[in-house]
């Protein structure tokens, strides 16, 4: 068995990224908001057990954790580790498939407005930069994107990402929730302005 590897990268405080050697959820992106939402899912709940946990979006081999408590990403970010490296040893699927309720347009139609305003308005602005923002999804009004070109790995993407694209959502589509970064920024090949090493 290949030994998994797993980067993390703190967006903030709040907010951290966790690169992992083996994909987790090829189907697309889950996102879940408590615990009782990442319920049959056996990557979630584990990461929900850790305290303070508060948000949970797992794409492809990425997993971005939100957390509420003090303690520093060293400390949780072992933990973290821990969860994901036991839920893939135990040899089940670590995310279910999410069940679409009947009647559960709100998202699509938001989707479709979004990468309206993607390509009208959010990609002519970075492409000055050699950059490019794509829709991956849209989950319980949360828009997650993908960043690409001089935007994957930019010291300033994080800027760009919430005073552009942040604003340009909040005031073209108002229902829009919030905002999820799940781009792997560490292996931006030719970043507009590079990333100061941490």
């Amino acid at each position: 068995m290949e030994e998994i590897r797993i980067t993390a990268e703190p967006i903030d405080d709040q907010r951290c990224k966790f690169m992992v050697s083996r994909p987790l959820y090829p189907a697309g992106v889950r996102r879940f908001g408590s615990a009782d939402e990442a319920l049959g899912s056996p990557l979630a709940e584990t990461l929900f057990a850790i305290v303070g946990v508060t948000e949970v979006i797992v794409s492809a081999n990425l997993v971005t954790v939100v957390k509420s408590n003090p303690a520093t990403w060293q400390v949780v970010g072992k933990a973290v580790g821990g969860a994901i490296r036991s839920v893939l040893a135990s040899g089940v699927a670590p995310v279910a498939e999410k069940a679409v309720a009947a009647g559960s347009t709100d998202d699509e139609a938001l989707y479709e407005r979004v990468a309206e305003v993607f390509q009208s308005r959010v990609n002519p602005m970075v492409a000055g930069h050699g950059g490019r923002v794509d829709l991956i999804d849209v989950q319980d009004a949360t828009v997650l994107l993908r960043m690409a070109g001089g935007c994957q790995g930019c010291g300033m993407a994080d800027v760009t990402l919430r005073q552009g694209i942040e604003q340009i959502l909040r005031q073209t589509i108002p229902e829009v929730q919030g905002i999820v970064d799940v781009t792997d920024h560490s292996s931006g090949a030719n970043p507009y302005i590079a990333s100061a090493k941490k």
